[in-house]
């Protein structure tokens, strides 16, 4: 199994933009990112499938946009007008494999789910890539 390679992230000021990118070795038809700030869960920020179908966290609509190549197996999160909350270390995330299904972005006692109703997992985890936004 080999993890997402992931680059991208920093230290911004509020108001500004950062961009994430990750990569997979295998055909992945979910990729998209997780986060967790200190103290709290891990929780979904943004995941887009191969149809380009995306699904975002409310408080990061209208804000950070997903996007996938998927030619090269990667994915891009823009994120704009980044605020202090969104402090905390971002990991991109895959499904490795098929589906058929619109790909949900909820976490439940440390599970995510592409699929919560079949429970299916996202299986490949990169390594995280902090992001600091100050006030």
């Amino acid at each position: 199994q080999v993890p997402p390679v992931e680059s991208g992230g920093g230290s911004v000021q509020a108001g500004g933009s950062l961009r994430l990118s990750c990569t997979v070795a295998e055909y992945s038809f979910c990729m998209g990112w997780f986060r967790q700030a200190p103290g709290k869960e891990r929780e979904g920020v943004a995941i887009i499938d191969n149809n380009e179908i995306t699904n975002y966290a409310p408080s990061v609509k209208g804000r950070f946009t997903i996007s996938k190549d998927n030619a090269t197996k990667a994915a891009y999160l823009h994120m704009n007008n980044l605020q202090p909350e969104d402090t905390a270390m971002y990991y991109c995330a895959a499904l490795v494999g098929g589906g058929n299904w619109v790909c949900e972005i909820g976490c439940d006692g440390g599970n995510c789910y592409a699929n919560f109703a079949l429970g299916v997992k996202y299986n490949r985890w990169g390594q995280g890539t902090q992001v600091t936004v100050t006030s």
